[in-house]
C-alpha cells in the first residue's frame, strides 16, 4: 500500500462512486479499478461490494479505511515535522476564503499552522466562494479555502478537508412564501426562489431544476451564500445554502431547513492552489495542516 493508492482508496471509500473519484483525483477509471484490485489482492480480502447501481464498503473495507486514515495522517505529520526541523519556514501566504469559512474552519487551521510555522505571515482576503478559483488562477492569492468547483482548472490542485451538506432554506416569518409552502402538494412553480448567481451552488441548483423539470419563479439572483441567507430571512423566497453558513448566520433564527425529496451533493471543502506551487515548503506545510 503506497501513498497514492491509499489516497485513492480513501477518496473512493468516502465518495462510493468510481466516476467521481476518478474525476476528482485525476486518474482514469481503469487505473482506479486496477489500484483497488491490487489493494484487494495485497490484503487478500474484498474491500468494496460493487453492483450496477451502487458501491459500498465491506466490513473489511471499513477496517482498512480506519487504518489508512491513521497511517496517512502519521505520514503527513512526519513529512511536516521533517520539513520544519530542516529549516524554519518564513514568508507570507496570501489566503482567500468566505466570511463564514473565516470563522467556521480557518481558526482551527491557523492555530495549528502558527505552532509549526510561527514566523510565517497570513494575509487574508474574504469574498464570495464562486470567485475563489479565479483568485488563485490569476495570482491574486496563493491559496484559497473553498468548495471544489464543478470544473477544476487543469493547472490547479485541490486538497480536500471536509464535506459540507447543502439544502434549501425557507423563511419563518409569516408571509406569501410561508403560506405557499404550507400547501399540499407544494406549488413549486409559484414558490419565489433566490437563485445563486454562479459557483458550486448554482451548478447544484441547475441540476435540481433539470431533474425536477419545472420552470422556477426566480425573484432574485445573488452572489454569496451569506447574502442569500439574509434574503431568505427577510421573507423574499427560498434559497439553496450550505448548512454551515446557516448555522453561523446572525439571522439563523429567522430561517429553517426546507425538507424536500431530493439529495443535493455535499460541498467538498478544501484548499486549492496552482499545481506548480504545490511543493513550495510554506504552502505545502499549510496544506498538510489543513488536510489533517
Amino acid at each position: 500500500m503506497d501513498i497514492r493508492s491509499t489516497q485513492l482508496f480513501l477518496h473512493l471509500a468516502s465518495s462510493l462512486n468510481f466516476a467521481k473519484t476518478s474525476e476528482q483525483m485525476f486518474v482514469s477509471p481503469s487505473t482506479l479499478t486496477r489500484v483497488i484490485q491490487r489493494l484487494e489482492q495485497e490484503l487478500n480480502t474484498e474491500l468494496f461490494i460493487r453492483d450496477k447501481r451502487s458501491v459500498r464498503l465491506t466490513p473489511q473495507g471499513r477496517r482498512v479505511q480506519k487504518f489508512a486514515y491513521l497511517w496517512l495522517d502519521e505520514w503527513h505529520q512526519l513529512q511536516l515535522d521533517l520539513a520544519v526541523s530542516s529549516a524554519e519556514l518564513v514568508g507570507e501566504i496570501k489566503l482567500f476564503c468566505t466570511v463564514t469559512a473565516s470563522y467556521s474552519h480557518l481558526p482551527d487551521i491557523l492555530d495549528k499552522f502558527r505552532v509549526l510555522c510561527p514566523k510565517a505571515d497570513i494575509k487574508l482576503t474574504t469574498g464570495d466562494a464562486s470567485i475563489a478559483v479565479e483568485k488563485v488562477r490569476s495570482g491574486e492569492v496563493d491559496i484559497a479555502l473553498a468548495a471544489h468547483p464543478e470544473h477544476l482548472p487543469v493547472n490547479m490542485i485541490f486538497h480536500s478537508i471536509t464535506k459540507l451538506p447543502i439544502g434549501f432554506i425557507a423563511p419563518t416569518i409569516p408571509g406569501k412564501v410561508v403560506d405557499l409552502l404550507a400547501l399540499r402538494p407544494i406549488p413549486w412553480p409559484d414558490i419565489p426562489i433566490i437563485q445563486p448567481e454562479r459557483g458550486p451552488a448554482r451548478s447544484r441548483f441547475d441540476r435540481w431544476l433539470k431533474d425536477t423539470g419545472f420552470v422556477p419563479h426566480v425573484v432574485a439572483k445573488v452572489d454569496g451564500h451569506e447574502a442569500m441567507v439574509s434574503m431568505v430571512a427577510l421573507g423574499t423566497g427560498i434559497a439553496l445554502a450550505p448548512d454551515v453558513v446557516v448555522q453561523h448566520s446572525p439571522v439563523k433564527d429567522r430561517v429553517r431547513p426546507l425538507k424536500i425529496e431530493y439529495n443535493f451533493a455535499d460541498f467538498d471543502l478544501g484548499i486549492c492552489l496552482l499545481s506548480k506551487r504545490n511543493q513550495e515548503p510554506l504552502l505545502k506545510a499549510f496544506c498538510q495542516v489543513a488536510s489533517r
